[in-house]
């Protein structure tokens, strides 16, 4: 039986990776979850391997997806030099990096607002993507603080999971320092005089909203009014001010770039 891997499926699967996930991967390759889920398969059933397994509310990569990421790369970066060589425009790409923080609402805006583009991001905490921006690894960064193009602010909710009572004081899940949230949630909690303490740190917002749906104790998190499975609002906590959200561009991005960028974001906040 003749098999081959075809350019689409294993774009989408890279894209998850590098995405982050099935939901955000399609968002960024405009195509649906239930497209990218099947591109997933197809390489499956061509290998004759499991690629991605479940793992938790996720999903990873089993240690022959690994291997074909690896590859991957290297056949996309061969076929599009190929596509180069002979003066075959490829669509252009564009790279932004995101925080975790209301990512679901925000991402799929931004992919949105660059249809010519085909749009990769890259999820990670404010420091890399900084980093990345400075060395031109990514075009445009969305960070959390206020910036030359501030595009607009985070509500913040406190959340726990259902029952848990706050009595004598909030034991408090947050991430690990250094991070805006975490310090917006304890500088509320001591301006009201509310005893904190940090009762579990976390890298990412998966570890974070694990927690509290363990009954850990509460977070403050921005979700932009969207329901988390397994957690409550609570509004019997001091109100914490909003975060503002920027846009950072890298040097020497396009003006009308950075202009899409920033309307997307602002129409949706």
């Amino acid at each position: 039986m003749s098999r081959s891997l075809d350019i689409g499926p294993l774009r989408s699967f890279v894209a998850v990776a590098d995405c982050g996930g099935f939901q955000r991967a399609a968002s960024a390759l405009h195509l649906t979850q239930g497209a990218v889920s099947q591109h997933v398969r197809r390489l499956e059933s061509a290998l004759g391997r499991a690629l991605v397994e479940r793992d938790g509310r996720g999903s990873r990569f089993t240690a022959d997806g690994e291997t074909l990421l690896t590859q991957a790369r290297r056949i996309l970066a061969a076929h599009d030099e190929t596509l180069a060589a002979f003066a075959v425009e490829a669509e252009p790409r564009l790279v932004i990096g995101s925080t975790e923080h209301a990512a679901d609402q925000l991402l799929p805006a931004l992919a949105a607002a660059f249809p010519a583009h085909r749009v990769r991001f890259r999820i990670d905490r404010g420091a890399p993507l900084r980093s990345a921006l400075d060395e031109g690894r990514i075009d445009l960064a969305l960070l959390i603080g206020p910036g030359e193009h501030t595009v607009g602010a985070l509500p913040l909710t406190w959340y726990s999971a259902p029952g848990l009572s706050v009595v004598d004081g909030v034991s408090l899940v947050a991430f690990d320092a250094p991070c805006a949230l975490r310090s917006r949630a304890l500088e509320t909690l001591a301006a009201t005089r509310v005893r904190a303490d940090v009762a579990c740190e976390a890298a990412n917002l998966a570890g974070v909203q694990a927690a509290v749906r363990a009954g850990l104790g509460v977070a403050l998190m921005a979700t932009l009014g969207q329901e988390i499975d397994g957690l409550v609002a609570r509004d019997d906590l001091p109100p914490a001010a909003p975060l503002d959200l920027s846009v950072w561009p890298r040097r020497g991005l396009s003006v009308d770039l950075l202009g899409d960028a920033v309307d997307a974001l602002r129409s949706l906040l």
